[in-house]
């Protein structure tokens, strides 16, 4: 598959593969694997443009203080809960 994206949306989005089935990080754990820890806005932001979702799991991605954030799929933070909830993700 070949993405089209910024190349900061492309560097989160290929960080957000890693994040293992079952596992959640906050922006702010992605913003530092990759390498940019002040970033954690504009990650959340590069999620919400993610048009590859769920292939892209942006829903194992949550906010700091252990709430949702958004979801960009079909079907908004329901769908993003529902996802998590089936991979057994402690949330």
């Amino acid at each position: 598959m070949i993405l089209k994206g910024t190349k900061f949306q492309l560097k989160v989005w290929k960080y957000l593969k890693t994040i293992k089935k079952g596992k959640v990080k906050t922006y702010k754990q992605v913003a530092i694997g990759i390498k940019s820890p002040k970033s954690a806005r504009a990650v959340a932001n590069a999620c919400a443009k993610n048009p590859y979702a769920p292939k892209i799991p942006c829903h194992r991605v949550i906010r700091s203080d252990g709430g949702l954030g958004g979801y960009s799929g079909i079907g908004g933070t329901k769908k993003k809960l529902k996802l998590l909830r089936s991979e057994k993700a402690a949330i």
